[in-house]
């Protein structure tokens, strides 16, 4: 068993030499390794407070751009909204001057056509006229052609006179 169990002087010179390494890790080694893990940590906590400050300025980019979308969509309908009543405006405009040169057409029309009588019943009556002064022309001519046709019609006209 004495290979198994370790002599006196193996464990003072095994203390001794940790011991050493121990003094010389914690002279040299020890503060740059804290050092640098604290760094490290500082490092990691900075990282995620810079990446939790981006996702908080993401989230508000994002809830301005869900404003901006929202606030263009608005105008958008306000647009659409005001071209429709615009084109609806327009539609009735059209259909109120349509209606009203449509009106003004008939009548127009109308005293076209009241003129145009007018002026048939003027002309018939004018032709009516010159036929009337033809036919007693001819009549007269006719009746009192002699004299003696002359006297007749000057009795006969006086015995139809009835003088009160």
């Amino acid at each position: 068993m004495g290979l198994v169990t370790p002599g006196l002087g193996l464990i003072i010179w095994m203390s001794i030499s940790f011991l050493i390494v121990l003094f010389l890790l914690k002279k040299f080694a020890w503060k740059p390794i804290l050092n640098s893990l604290s760094e490290r940590e500082n490092k990691i906590d900075e990282a995620l407070r810079s990446a939790q400050r981006a996702e908080e300025r993401m989230n508000e980019i994002e809830a301005k751009n869900q404003n901006l979308l929202a606030e263009a969509a608005k105008e958008r309908e306000a647009m659409l909204k005001a071209a429709r009543d615009a084109s609806a405006q327009m539609i009735a405009e059209a259909k109120e001057k349509a209606a009203e040169e449509s009106a003004k057409m008939l009548e127009q029309a109308r005293e076209t056509i009241h003129n145009e009588k007018m002026r048939a019943v003027t002309d018939i009556k004018n032709e009516v006229g010159k036929l009337s002064i033809e036919i007693a022309e001819k009549l007269l001519r006719e009746n009192l052609s002699t004299e003696a046709k002359q006297n007749e019609n000057i009795q006969r006209l006086l015995n139809d006179v009835n003088f009160n």
